[in-house]
């Protein structure tokens, strides 16, 4: 399924709502637009619980030679 960009209002949010000038606004990848608007999707960071059952999932394994 193809996706199309609503750049008016991407233009509307960035110039306006974050103030940013145009050639900053069209020097940013749509993953840093995004980003810049708060976007809940792009993704928590990962805490100390997380981290913590990441690596009890995944421990890491010695390899014989590695010492």
């Amino acid at each position: 399924m193809r996706q199309t960009m609503d750049w008016q209002a991407l233009m509307r949010a960035g110039l306006h709502g974050l103030g940013l000038s145009p050639d900053v606004f069209w020097s940013l990848t749509p993953a840093e637009l995004r980003m810049m608007l708060g976007d809940a999707g792009a993704g928590a960071p990962l805490l100390n619980d997380g981290l913590a059952a990441l690596m009890a999932a995944y421990p890491d394994k010695e390899c014989e030679g590695t010492r």
